[in-house]
């Protein structure tokens, strides 16, 4: 898929589907908007999906299904044990990857915890590109730490650089030499680093570091999840790569790994998870713990309608014209905001549009959240809600201090296959008028503050009277306008 030039000079994305099915969405009144975001103690997590307009918290487990996909559901086997669903599931994934061996899950969190519960122990180190909130709080609970190699392009929020995702070789080969081998219980890749903007890797990156890995005897483990949006990117930036089929790219990155596990919610357009695995004495050492954390052996946790929905999912995930609408439209909002000087992640990157939070609201201290405070900001403006990845997302050390992220951002994540150009471009409209009064934008204090996993539930309240005052200069600039 490519932008289409239109003969009137515009430069846009075209949607390559047609929409069968509809659901309504309210946009509320910007007073409703302020009572909502208070009643979610700033917390977008906690907004009802009844006073939301544009929903782009994520794009886990919201994608727009097919009408193959739709109709694979109808032929589902709704057995426990022995399920022809799964046997679908597997051979495609088999198909795909080259796996022999797959354990299914309810979601991608749950093939963390599987694979942290089988293989890391108190002491050990984890390193990997870069953490996902979930990944790092399965290791910590264990009693593991993690360690972040991604190369230094990687956090820096403005860049060039086709792969930041990438881990830099000698910072891994140092941090091989200095921890030992036997603390390393294995690598892992994150194919889509989504806390830092949704930025790929390399096919060349991976077949490096699984080398490296190889030579020292350390397993290796590709979080997949979001590797839709990597494929595409490996095609369209990786000039050895270019002539190569998705089909070729998908088989030749899982070549490298030992283990691969990933959310269907994002991989696949469904909602489940699997583990797939080369070697069998990886796969019987997690085996047992199926049953134990999901479900029977062919079901895992997961619907066997989902079965057949990742199925075909992941066969549409071949699909370049499938795989690139959402890097296409992300690029699409990034490049509008910045013609209007909204400080973005560049390059563009997959799940979402990412704004730079510490540039948006430079008067804002980190520990007064300021990405935090802009996912508030932004519902605000225009009923978007988004997702903050910045300091909130982390979690306190044992003696109760703060670690500081090394990047603030507010992810507008693209569901594919869900939103119109008409939508897109109004939240760059609405995060524009916001940006031009971003002054008025304060910080956030925490009223309750879980141990873990804060960002999901905690609660917050305005540190001043700002969203009052953003909500008066909202009317004064748009009168009755929602």
């Amino acid at each position: 898929m490519a932008n289409i030039k239109f003969f009137t000079g515009m430069d846009i994305p075209l949607e390559l589907h047609k929409v069968r099915m509809v659901q309504k969405l309210n946009l509320q009144p910007i007073e409703r908007r302020a009572e909502a975001v208070a009643e979610a103690g700033n917390n977008t997590f906690l907004l009802k999906n009844k006073d939301i307009f544009l929903d782009m918290l994520t794009d886990s487990g919201v994608n727009g299904m097919s009408d193959r996909q739709t109709a694979a559901m109808l032929i589902c086997d709704d057995s426990y044990a022995g399920s022809a669903s799964f046997d679908r599931l597997e051979a495609k994934v088999h198909e795909l990857f080259g796996t022999d061996f797959l354990l299914p899950a309810h979601q991608g969190r749950a093939c963390e915890n599987i694979l942290a519960v089988a293989f890391v122990k108190p002491g050990d180190v984890v390193p990997m590109n870069f953490h996902f909130t979930t990944t790092k709080a399965h290791i910590t609970r264990l009693g593991g730490t993690v360690a972040e190699l991604v190369k230094d392009e990687g956090v820096k929020t403005t860049s060039d650089d086709p792969f930041k995702g990438d881990i830099d070789l000698d910072k891994l080969r140092k941090f091989i030499a200095e921890t030992g081998v036997e603390r390393i219980p294995f690598l892992r890749i994150e194919a889509g680093t989504n806390l830092i903007g949704g930025q790929p890797l390399s096919l060349q990156n991976m077949r490096d570091v699984c080398g490296i890995c190889r030579e020292h005897g350390i397993m290796t483990v590709l979080d997949a999840s979001l590797l839709q949006d990597n494929l595409y990117f490996i095609k369209a930036r990786e000039a050895a790569c270019r002539d190569m089929s998705i089909r070729e790219i998908t088989r030749a990155v899982a070549d490298e790994f030992d283990i691969i596990y990933f959310s269907a919610r994002k991989f696949g357009f469904a909602r489940g998870g699997c583990i797939a695995i080369h070697d069998r004495k990886h796969f019987e050492a997690m085996r047992e713990l199926v049953p134990m954390y999901e479900g029977f052996l062919t079901y895992g946790g997961m619907s066997v309608r989902e079965m057949e929905a990742i199925t075909v999912g992941l066969d549409e995930t071949m699909d370049e014209d499938v795989i690139s609408q959402g890097p296409i439209f992300i690029e699409f909002m990034t490049k509008e905001l910045i013609k209007r000087g909204v400080p973005v992640v560049t390059p563009a990157g997959g799940l979402g549009c990412h704004l730079n939070a510490r540039e948006f609201l430079p008067h804002i201290d980190d520990h007064e959240y300021p990405a935090g405070a802009l996912a508030a900001a932004v519902y605000l403006a225009g009923g978007i809600r988004g997702m903050e990845r910045g300091t909130l997302s982390e979690q306190r050390e044992p003696d109760g201090t703060e670690p500081i992220a090394e990047v603030e951002l507010l992810r507008l994540a693209m569901p594919r296959r869900v939103f119109t150009m008409s939508q897109v471009l109004y939240a760059v409209d609405r995060i524009s008028w916001l940006f031009e009064n971003r002054e008025l934008v304060g910080g956030l204090r925490w009223v309750e503050e879980p141990s873990s996993l804060r960002f999901f539930f905690g609660r917050l309240a305005p540190t001043s009277d700002w969203q009052e005052k953003l909500v008066k200069k909202f009317r004064a600039d748009f009168g009755s306008s929602l």
